[in-house]
């Protein structure tokens, strides 16, 4: 697939999307905010797809949202003589940027984030939605609203919460300070801190391939138990599950995977 601020390449059941604008140090410029949802969009419609993985070409992960998109927001309220339709059409601007990141949650397989460099307000809220993050040492994560003067509002203060101590999350976004990548690991902000970019993307395709192996129809499952389960009761979930199996129990998959474990091979199911 040809974008204007990505690479898309489908491997081995793995999708791989990458930032791939290094001139900007990754910034998400207009293009990006429609793209990586569309990118998203075809890795859950793909059922040669299982497991995505996103990571950044250049020296950085992301900076974060292009600051030039605030000149164009701001010309779009002086455009108007009515201040409500203006507000009205900024919400719904927010809103929409909001699916890209919600865009994650919503594709049925599972999504990596494999960092390095730099990753800055609009990037945290991107890793927040997926499923794991790992990142190198010269890693750092920064919630960079509050130096803007404004809040943030794609998925950062909803998410963030839900991954880390809700004490270091707060810390994060009041401060906007840097939080590297010892230090994501320690606050288990990722599962993995590697040396270098090199050893990280070697071990997350290898963790993306192991995923990719695994019954596609138990993974995408899996995945939608933990999301309910995240917003939900223990009870709730028990129940969410239970009905589920009722359903999906019975797969070829389950097949495969008892005949293959007779037989002492590895399982191949279908996608």
């Amino acid at each position: 697939m040809a974008y204007q601020t990505l690479l898309y390449e489908v491997t081995h059941h793995v999708a791989h999307v990458r930032f791939n604008t290094p001139e900007k140090a990754n910034a998400m410029v207009k293009a990006f905010w429609t793209e990586f949802k569309e990118a998203m969009y075809a890795a859950d419609a793909d059922p040669d797809v299982r497991v995505v993985v996103i990571s950044g070409e250049g020296k950085h992960f992301t900076s974060g949202l292009d600051l030039s998109m605030f000149g164009d927001l701001q010309k779009q309220l002086l455009q108007t003589d009515c201040q409500a339709r203006a507000r009205e059409a900024l919400r719904r601007n927010i809103l929409d940027m909001q699916t890209t990141f919600s865009a994650i949650e919503q594709c049925r397989k599972p999504v990596i984030a494999a960092v390095h460099g730099a990753c800055i307000g609009g990037g945290v809220d991107l890793i927040s939605a997926c499923d794991m993050r790992y990142c190198t040492e010269d890693a750092y994560f920064t919630v960079r609203e509050i130096d803007l003067g404004m809040v943030a509002d794609v998925g950062t203060l909803q998410r963030l919460p839900k991954i880390i101590a809700e004490g270091i999350a707060r810390e994060m976004a009041y401060t906007g300070r840097n939080v590297h990548g010892p230090e994501a690991k320690a606050v288990q902000l990722v599962n993995q801190c590697y040396a270098d970019k090199a050893a990280m993307m070697e071990d997350v395709l290898q963790i993306a391939q192991n995923i990719a192996s695994k019954s596609p129809v138990s993974i995408r499952g899996t995945k939608e138990m933990f999301l309910f389960t995240r917003d939900h009761s223990v009870e709730d979930g028990l129940n969410y599950i239970a009905t589920w199996n009722a359903a999906m129990l019975f797969s070829k998959d389950i097949q495969e995977a008892l005949m293959a474990q007779m037989q002492k091979k590895k399982p191949e199911f279908i996608n």
